[in-house]
């Protein structure tokens, strides 16, 4: 099952961290910007060759070291079809070098719209009586506010494929309780919805006690994902708000189980844009942003890694 193979490699890699591929072109370095450009002299196709090329040497400094990636596809979307198709090359890229890839794409919709969705990133298209992948993702993010029917579809194809889905919960975002913390008779809002993809998950446990149902729980909330966390045990949580967001190793670690496992822990900017910041910028050129990368990520999974206890042998 897909989210046992997540833990493996989570275990083989002893790092519970996902690096998001946000690519930004504020992120970029120069150089890479410039060489695109002097390669290709239309502006769109410059912008996803410098994108592509930056998050494949991220990618080729990391896969040893991390063992998922995140692409958000707002960061894609936003240049039409070939921002698209330059999401598409990333995902098959990073399959390619063995990471789990978790498409942060929070759709939701209901009856046709929502199997349109599973199609896309979880299963197949048929094209003339031929079928084909497409997006491919392993695991995506899902908004559950429109309740069952805009889930049960993609939780259908997650089962058929092997594949899972991460449910919002609790987000990381600074208005996350404008609604999510809205009380209720039966108490807060996040807490319903937490209830319910709990029981949405309850047939898809895998080997470790884990669904293939999971659910997205900020780091920026520490008290409210810790309870979260001992009522589902056994829902895996991806865990957004390190670093950047305000959310430290402390903060994430009550996200996990005695186990030393049930979370994946989120850094984007953190780790791709490293090289920019203060401890990295005074000692590497830009051209090394990829080796201020992957220290980065070390640095993020020691401090994590000091705060659980994560087994060392997978099942």
């Amino acid at each position: 099952m897909i989210i046992d193979k997540l833990i493996d490699r989570i275990i083989e890699l002893q790092n519970p961290t996902v690096v998001g591929l946000d690519p930004d072109p504020s992120y970029i370095p120069p150089c890479i910007l410039k060489n695109s450009a002097h390669i290709h002299s239309d502006p769109m196709r410059a912008l996803m060759h410098a994108i592509f090329i930056y998050n494949k040497m991220i990618m080729d400094a990391l896969h040893t070291i991390v063992p998922a990636v995140k692409p958000q596809m707002a960061f894609y979307e936003q240049y039409g079809a070939e921002g698209v198709a330059c999401y598409i090359k990333t995902i098959e890229y990073a399959k390619k070098m063995g990471f789990i890839v978790i498409c942060d794409i929070k759709r939701s919709d209901i009856a046709s719209s929502a199997i349109a969705y599973a199609n896309a990133y979880l299963g197949e298209v048929d094209l003339y009586g031929h079928k084909r992948k497409m997006f491919d993702a392993d695991f995506i993010t899902l908004n559950p506010y429109l309740g069952y029917d805009a889930v049960e579809p993609l939780i259908k194809q997650a089962r058929e494929y092997d594949k899972g889905v991460f449910l919002l919960i609790k987000t990381s975002n600074p208005g996350a309780g404008d609604i999510q913390d809205i009380e209720t008779n039966q108490g807060k809002v996040y807490e319903i919805v937490a209830d319910k993809v709990s029981k949405w998950g309850a047939g898809e446990i895998g080997s470790y006690g884990y669904s293939r149902v999971c659910a997205v729980v900020g780091a920026t909330h520490p008290g409210q994902a810790e309870a979260l966390r001992k009522k589902y045990p056994n829902i895996f949580f991806l865990v957004p708000g390190f670093g950047a967001q305000g959310g430290g190793a402390d903060d994430a670690a009550v996200c996990f189980n005695p186990d030393g496992l049930g979370a994946i822990v989120n850094s984007a900017r953190g780790i791709i844009a490293a090289y920019a910041q203060p401890g990295y910028k005074e000692r590497m050129p830009d051209n090394h942003f990829d080796e201020a990368a992957k220290e980065a990520a070390i640095k993020m999974r020691d401090e994590l890694c000091q705060k659980i206890n994560m087994p060392k042998e997978k099942m």
